[in-house]
């Protein structure tokens, strides 16, 4: 809105006087001055804006919550336009969907509009029209019977009771301007644009199972009325106002409106190419299930409470009155616009959503390549009040007066850069290649270092070894040290020499993708020699794990990445669609490297005492058993559990944490979609795996007796890579997801990567600074005071042998249960995977039972563990407050 400033547009247009319209920059005012604007001078009251009044209206700021402020907006409409006014069509108004009294439908909409009045008084107005509701009227309990103007009033939520009250003040108020009471029907256009109608609309489009069920009659019916007839019908009302009465209530609509299942039908079949299977459920059941989601789950859903008791309500017009008094007849329907509707949802999803104020990352993957270009404004995903339009009897309130709003955060805005042409593309990757050729000429001498290290080695013998690898060799039943040494040495012979031979053919532009990747391979298998040999030599060991690493590196992490997608390199975008940040940049990935490191460390420790490269273990805290001289760490990766592997426990953990490593630093911050392979295999490693790995950990007191301090730090480490790695996989699971859709080869894909149609670019340093490096780190990741709590009730189960003095089965329950419930409790606090904690609901209720069906506990053990039980399942229905970040469709999961 152009405050006082705004041209004299609307001036001197028509000759058929001045028509004051309120709520000018919203919905319905749109169509009301494009059609006003060809034969009068339009003047838009709406607040300071943007968005301003659309042409050919003139705007005034008005602040409808204020005397000051509504008297100072008409003394400059006097002073611009005159003291003679043909119509006021006053449309502002509070409005939201909770159903709860709010002290802003009295301010505004009922205050408002007495300030309104008032002040006109001393001006000539031929006409005011009040744009109220249908809903003033008590609804009707079967679809024979219609709503006429005498019908009963009766409003049954705020919304419509103020709009009650606010017919009451003006039949006192209004003096000697001529009012009209437009009651009308829920707005909607071609578009959609209703808020209740979209909700329907966009359930069956995203296939929710709530879009299957309905808590009350399937025939329910309520009027609608497209904006251009809403439109027609105010231009005629404010054409024959001299033949008007001095107060008309006048109800518009389509009389013939389609019910419930209906609607559901026409748009599955438009959708899906089928009717829609609609089941009624028992009101009770839908309130109890919107009260646990919206209160106990900590929900936002647009469906309330108030909503369940409306829902047998029928609402179909009589327009006996319109017809006679306007000669207005609706040209449209509803029924026969819904295939409209429809189609512009599948032509353009986003644009629709976005339109419709819905959150449009939802459906970001389904939007086809022109598809941006439709639709305009800055992006809103769906506000929980405010909604714009008329929506089953409410007027249009999208500029809501003075209202305080709440309303969801934006995904990121990136635009993509100019990166040039193909030429100019293809020029800076070769470039970049010759730039990078050193790393292969540097695996050539890796891999001569390697084939002539065993002639470096001193002699690996019984007698020359320590006593921990002879009682190695005895305790597992290995061969004889000499035979794994000379295997081991064979090993890194021919390994180096294969190194360095394909080296040498990664070089030559014919040979370089399958000789790169065979380097790799190679280095994977340094790896895991030593473990397969049981190396008695750590020397050996660790020279294989560092030329293994470096050589893997150099083959496929500081070289371009061979075999990728050429139009997947060439594309710049790296904000994934509906995404609101990049899931792989440096930032997301640098604390997984640093865990991983962490577990690294301590892995090694173990393996060389494992493999017998030393005599003991460093254990600060646990003894072990009494009856043992070692350690608990010792005892831990010498037990029955760790001999079950054929070769050293720890030495996977030290394969697995440095494979994480390399592929945590691998590629750029576009990897989820031209790296879709290596972001799939980085996942297993760091979730399930590490799941797993995790519950090996926490079960060793149970069936070992004991812990281990290095293997806890290792859990510890490896359990927060978790839900920094989810997102990452998230985003490249929808990539794929979309790819299929779009019938490009699923496993080129999966291999190759390709580029994206949607989609943003941000090539913002992320690592500038400690404070942006983690403002970023930790997008998509909050932690709620809900899972903070459960994550102290889990320390504090694996402490009740100690604390409470509970043994047996039951103390051992709840050092597994506890652990569990702080393993779960962190990973939910990646967003993502927020509906995870909903598992500890389960643990909770294992809690309260357990007293009853195991032994071990005492009195106060038994009371306790009831009562953390119900806290726990308490702490996990909320989801806690949610961070600005959008997912794209995954949205629809964060719950």
């Amino acid at each position: 809105m152009i405050d006082g400033k705004s041209s004299e547009a609307g001036s001197g247009q028509g000759g058929g006087g001045v028509v004051l319209i309120t709520g000018a920059s919203g919905f319905i005012a749109a169509a009301l001055i494009a059609r006003l604007g060809e034969r009068y001078t339009v003047v838009g009251l709406d607040r300071a804006g943007p968005p301003d009044p659309p042409p050919p209206a003139a705007a005034v700021a008005i602040d409808l919550g204020s005397d000051e402020a509504v008297r100072a907006a008409l003394e400059e409409v006097r002073a611009r336009y005159g003291a003679r006014i043909a119509s006021v069509i006053h449309l502002a108004a509070y409005y939201d969907i909770t159903g709860k009294p709010n002290p802003l439908y009295d301010k505004v909409t009922v205050q408002g509009t007495r300030r309104l009045i008032e002040g006109l008084q001393s001006f000539e107005v031929e006409q005011f029209v009040f744009a109220s509701t249908m809903l003033v009227h008590k609804p009707t309990a079967t679809p024979e019977e219609r709503i006429s103007e005498e019908s009963p009033i009766g409003a049954s939520w705020a919304y419509p009771q103020s709009k009650v009250d606010t017919e009451a003040l003006l039949h006192e108020r209004h003096g000697n301007i001529p009012a009209v009471f437009l009651r009308a029907a829920g707005v909607y256009d071609d578009d959609g644009r209703s808020a209740f109608l979209a909700q329907q609309i966009s359930q069956i489009y995203e296939h929710r199972l709530i879009s299957h069920f309905y808590p009350g009659m399937l025939c329910a019916a309520q009027s609608s009325v497209h904006r251009e007839d809403l439109a027609d019908a105010v231009v005629r009302l404010v054409d024959r106002r001299h033949d008007l009465p001095s107060e008309l209530p006048l109800l518009v609509g389509e009389p013939d409106p389609p019910g419930y299942a209906e609607i559901q039908d026409i748009v599955g079949e438009a959708l899906h190419g089928e009717g829609w299977k609609t089941i009624r459920i028992p009101q009770p059941l839908a309130k109890a299930g919107i009260i646990l989601q919206n209160e106990a789950l900590g929900s936002e859903d647009f469906i309330k409470p108030w909503m369940i008791d409306s829902s047998n309500d029928h609402y179909i017009l009589d327009i006996s009155r319109a017809r006679s008094l306007l000669g207005w007849e609706p040209k449209h329907n509803l029924r026969d616009t819904l295939p409209t509707i429809v189609a512009a949802l599948k032509r353009h999803p986003r644009a629709w959503y976005r339109n419709n104020k819905l959150n449009e990352n939802l459906v970001a993957w389904d939007e086809e390549p022109e598809a941006e270009l439709a639709g305009s404004g800055h992006h809103q995903p769906a506000a929980a009040a405010g909604t714009g339009g008329i929506d089953h009897g409410g007027m249009d309130h999208s500029k809501m007066d003075h209202a305080a709003m709440g309303h969801g955060s934006g995904a990121a805005v990136a635009v993509m850069s100019d990166h040039g042409g193909h030429g100019d593309h293809m020029a800076l990757m070769d470039r970049d290649e010759r730039r990078a050729r050193w790393a292969l000429y540097a695996n050539i001498g890796l891999g001569l270092w390697l084939a002539s290290s065993p002639l470096i080695y001193d002699s690996m013998t019984t007698q020359s070894v320590g006593e921990a690898a002879r009682f190695v060799t005895v305790d597992r039943g290995l061969p004889s040290i000499e035979w794994r040494a000379s295997a081991l040495a064979i090993s890194d012979v021919v390994s180096g020499l294969a190194i360095a031979l394909f080296g040498a053919l990664s070089l030559a532009p014919r040979t370089k993708t399958w000789a790169q990747w065979a380097v790799a391979f190679i280095g994977i298998w340094l790896f895991f020699a030593p473990l397969i040999f049981w190396s008695p030599s750590a020397a050996q060991y660790n020279n294989n794990l560092l030329i293994g690493s470096a050589v893997i590196a150099l083959s496929v992490l500081v070289p371009m990445m061979p075999g990728m997608s050429m139009a997947g390199m060439m594309d710049p975008k790296n904000i994934p669609p509906g995404w609101t940040y990049s899931p792989s940049t440096d930032a997301q990935r640098l604390p997984i490297v640093a865990m991983a490191l962490i577990g690294l460390l301590t892995s090694r420790i173990l393996t060389a005492y494992q493999l017998g490269h030393i005599d003991t273990v460093w254990e600060p805290f646990f003894a072990g058993s009494l009856a043992d001289p070692r350690n608990g760490t010792e005892e831990i990766i010498t037990s029955d559990m760790s001999k079950a592997w054929p070769i050293p426990d720890g030495g996977l953990g030290t394969v697995s944490y440095v494979l994480e490593i390399l592929m945590a630093v691998m590629g750029t911050r576009d990897r989820w979609r031209t790296m879709p392979w290596m972001v799939t295999f980085f996942g297993i490693l760091v979730i399930p795996l590490g799941v797993v790995s995790i519950y090996f950990i926490i079960s060793q007191p149970i069936v070992i007796g004991t812990w281990s301090t290095l293997a806890l730090i290792a859990a510890l480490a490896m359990l927060i890579m978790i839900p920094f790695a989810l997102d990452e996989v998230i985003a490249m699971g929808q990539f794929l997801a979309w790819a299929k859709r779009r019938g490009k080869p699923l496993i080129r894909t999966f291999f190759q990567g390709d580029a994206v149609e949607a989609g943003a670019e941000d090539a913002s340093d992320v690592m500038a600074s400690p404070s942006t490096f983690w403002a970023d780190a930790k997008r998509g990741l909050t932690l709620p005071w809900t899972l903070a709590a459960s994550i102290v009730l889990g320390a504090f189960l694996m402490l009740t042998r100690v604390i409470l003095g509970n043994e047996g089965e039951m103390a051992n329950s709840d050092h597994v249960v506890g652990a569990l419930v702080i393993t779960v409790a962190i990973i939910a606090t990646a967003e993502v995977a927020r509906a995870l904690r909903f598992i500890n609901v389960a643990f909770g209720a294992w809690l309260v039972a357990a007293p009853f069906l195991l032994t071990g506990a005492g009195p106060l053990g038994a009371i306790v563990s009831v009562v953390v039980g119900i806290a726990l399942i308490g702490l996990s229905l909320p989801r806690g407050k949610r961070s600005p970040e959008h997912y794209a469709s995954w949205d629809k999961y964060v719950i």
